[in-house]
C-alpha cells in the first residue's frame, strides 16, 4: 500500500469467548478473566484436546446442531449490528458503502455428509455423487453466501467481498477496506472479521498438525502465550466488525472518530505450511512496512498487540522478530490470545479492536497465565495484570499459516 492517510475508525462491534458486545469483551479481558472452556459442542471423548474458546449461542442448548455458516453469520452480524449503531451508520438508508467479510474457508460438516451418505443409493463415491443435489445446503456453505446476506441486511453497496488468509484474515479484511478509501473506490466500509470453526473435524486437523494445547486438565490457563510451559494454541471463535470511513466522509457527517488505522504492511513467505521463516525475516518485513506506511518510526510505539499464539516456535519468532525491529528495549508486548485463544480469521480483527481500547481507556490488557518467564524471550509481556499507560501508537500483529503476514498500526491522531 503507498501511503496516502489513515482512515477513521468510527464504530466497533465485538463477540469473543468472553462476552456479546465491546463493554463486555474489554471489561473481561482487562480483568484477566479467561474465555476458554471444556467443549460442549461435541464429543471430545478420542480427541487429544477438549476444550476451546467457543461462542455458544442459545439454540445450541441441549446440544443442538448448529452449522458452522449458521453460527459464522450470526457473530459477523451481531459484530456489525453494534459498529453501526455506534457509529450512526445503516438502517432504512443503508450503509454507503461496500463489505469486505474476512472468513474461514467454506466446508460440508460431517453432519452434513452423513445426510448425503443416509441418502446414496451405495455407501461410495459413486453414490454419493448421484445424491440429487441439495438447494439449501448448497446456499448456506458457497463461500459468498454469508457475505451476501450480510450485504442485504445492512444495505451495503456493491459486490460483498469474502476473503481468507489464515489466521492473518481480520487484517487482511481491514487492509483491503484501506485500500479502497485510500484510491478512492469507497468513501466508508464495513469491514468484518469473523470465525466459527470450534467444530470436531478442525480440532483434529489442527491436533494432527500438534499445534494444539493439550492441557485438559486445566482449560482457562492452557493458552500461555511467551511462557516457558506453553505447548500450543487454543482454537477460539468470534467475530469483529469496524466501521472504517475517510476523514472527509466522516467530518462530512459529522461522526465521531473513535481511533485511526494509521498503515498496514504485509509479507508472505512459503518457508513452511503452518510455521513462519525461524529466523523472523518475513514478520520483520511486514512490521517495518507498516510502520513505513503510517509514517513513524519504532520508538513511536507505545505498546505491541502480538500474535502471541502461545506455540513454542510462533512466540519465539515473534520475540527475535519484535527486538529486530525495536532493539534491545521494544515496548510492552501482550497477547489476547492468553484470554480468548486463537479466533483464527477472527483474530486480526479482534486484537484491531481490542488496539484501540488500549488506545482509547490507556489500559494494557495483560498477557495470562504467565507463570515461568522463558530465557529466550526477554520482553516485557504486561503479565497477568492490567497496566495503565499512555497510549498513543498500537502495532498489531497477525502471522498466518502459510506464511501469510500482515500488520497494522493503530493511533490516537491521524498522522
Amino acid at each position: 500500500m503507498s501511503r496516502q492517510g489513515a482512515i477513521a475508525v468510527t464504530g466497533i462491534g465485538l463477540v469473543t469467548p468472553l462476552g456479546f458486545g465491546v463493554v463486555d469483551s474489554w471489561a473481561a479481558l482487562l480483568a484477566g478473566q479467561s474465555g476458554v472452556r471444556p467443549i460442549t459442542r461435541f464429543s471430545t471423548q478420542n480427541l487429544k484436546t477438549h476444550f476451546a474458546g467457543a461462542v455458544m449461542l442459545p439454540q445450541e442448548s441441549g446440544g443442538r446442531f448448529v452449522a458452522t455458516a449458521d453460527r459464522l453469520l450470526r457473530y459477523a452480524g451481531d459484530a456489525a449490528e453494534e459498529a453501526l449503531a455506534q457509529a450512526g451508520l445503516g438502517g432504512s438508508a443503508g450503509f454507503p458503502g461496500p463489505l469486505v467479510l474476512g472468513m474461514p474457508p467454506v466446508e460440508i460438516e460431517l453432519p452434513d455428509r452423513l445426510g448425503l451418505l443416509a441418502r446414496a443409493a451405495t455407501p461410495d463415491y459413486r453414490g454419493l455423487v448421484a445424491v440429487p443435489p441439495d438447494p439449501a445446503l448448497r446456499d448456506r456453505i458457497i463461500l459468498q453466501a454469508t457475505p451476501a446476506r450480510l450485504a442485504a441486511r445492512f444495505g451495503t453497496r456493491g459486490a460483498p467481498v469474502a476473503l481468507t488468509t489464515a489466521c492473518a484474515t481480520g487484517v487482511t479484511a481491514i487492509q483491503v477496506a484501506m485500500e479502497a478509501i485510500r484510491f478512492g473506490e469507497a468513501e466508508a466500509v464495513l469491514c468484518i472479521g469473523a470465525e466459527a470453526s470450534v467444530q470436531a473435524e478442525a480440532l483434529v486437523r489442527f491436533s494432527l498438525l500438534q499445534a494444539l494445547s493439550t492441557r485438559n486438565d486445566s482449560p482457562e490457563t492452557a493458552s500461555r502465550p511467551f511462557d516457558a510451559t506453553r505447548d500450543g494454541f487454543v482454537m477460539a471463535e468470534g467475530a469483529a466488525c469496524l466501521v472504517l470511513e475517510s476523514a472527509a466522509h466522516a467530518k462530512a457527517r459529522g461522526a465521531r472518530v473513535l481511533g485511526w488505522v494509521g498503515g498496514g504492511g504485509e509479507f508472505a513467505d512459503g518457508f513452511h505450511r503452518t510455521r513462519a521463516n525461524p529466523d523472523g525475516s518475513t514478520i520483520v518485513t511486514a512490521m517495518r512496512r507498516a510502520l513505513a506506511d503510517a509514517g513513524i518510526a519504532p520508538e513511536q510505539v507505545d505498546y505491541i498487540n502480538a500474535h502471541g499464539t502461545s506455540t513454542p516456535e510462533n512466540d519465539k519468532m515473534e520475540a527475535l522478530g519484535i527486538h529486530t525491529v525495536f532493539g534491545a528495549t521494544p515496548p510492552p508486548v501482550s497477547s489476547n490470545k492468553s484470554s480468548i485463544g486463537h479466533s483464527i480469521s477472527a483474530s486480526g480483527a479482534i486484537e484491531a479492536v481490542f488496539s484501540l481500547l488500549t488506545i482509547r481507556d490507556g489500559m494494557l490488557p495483560p498477557t495470562i497465565n504467565y507463570t515461568t518467564p522463558d530465557p529466550a524471550i526477554t520482553l516485557d509481556v504486561v503479565p497477568n495484570v492490567a497496566r495503565a499507560a499512555r497510549v498513543e501508537r498500537v502495532l498489531s500483529n497477525s502471522f498466518g499459516f502459510g506464511g501469510q503476514n500482515s500488520c497494522l498500526v493503530l493511533t490516537a491522531e491521524p498522522n
